[in-house]
């Protein structure tokens, strides 16, 4: 019998693995070749300790499969209710396809609703269309155009 990932906070031992995570969605980056900069350092130590942030990851064991980050964002519409934000979704390369994006997603929408959230909403860059396809596949629904500029 195999035992279920555990979804979890990520602990600072993790920040490597996270970012190789990032770094590269169609290979597996070794940590270990990752440089945690002072910048990445403060963003993390700001993500866990804000109430409001979580960078969750995906487990078996010691290995990490997977990460993203929720943001639990405030506001005056929808009656008062805090939305989620769901950012930097990612899957090891090498197990992708087994499923682990889809229970990912699936708990953190469901931790999402448990603190009372009345909605999550994501972006994903208009070059991935397999992830589209995959967040339509969730019922997430495409609902606006998103903007950036950067500072």
């Amino acid at each position: 019998m195999t035992r279920a990932p555990i979804l979890r906070p990520a602990t600072r031992a993790e920040l490597p693995t996270v970012l190789a995570l990032l770094a590269d969605e169609e290979t597996v980056v070794d940590p270990d070749s990752v440089t945690v900069t002072e910048a990445y350092e403060r963003a993390f130590a700001a993500i866990e300790a804000d109430p409001r942030n979580e960078m969750l990851v995906l487990t078996d064991g010691e290995l990490v499969l997977g990460c993203l980050q929720v943001t639990y964002i405030p506001g005056l519409g929808k009656g008062g209710a805090e939305r989620a934000l769901i950012e930097a979704v990612r899957i090891r390369a090498d197990r992708r396809g087994d499923g682990l994006g889809r229970e990912l997603m699936e708990r953190a929408v469901a931790r999402a609703r448990e603190r009372g959230c009345a909605l999550v909403q994501l972006t994903s860059d208009k070059r991935r269309t397999e992830a589209h396809r995959f967040y339509a596949s969730l019922g997430f629904a495409r609902s606006h155009d998103g903007f950036k500029r950067a500072l």
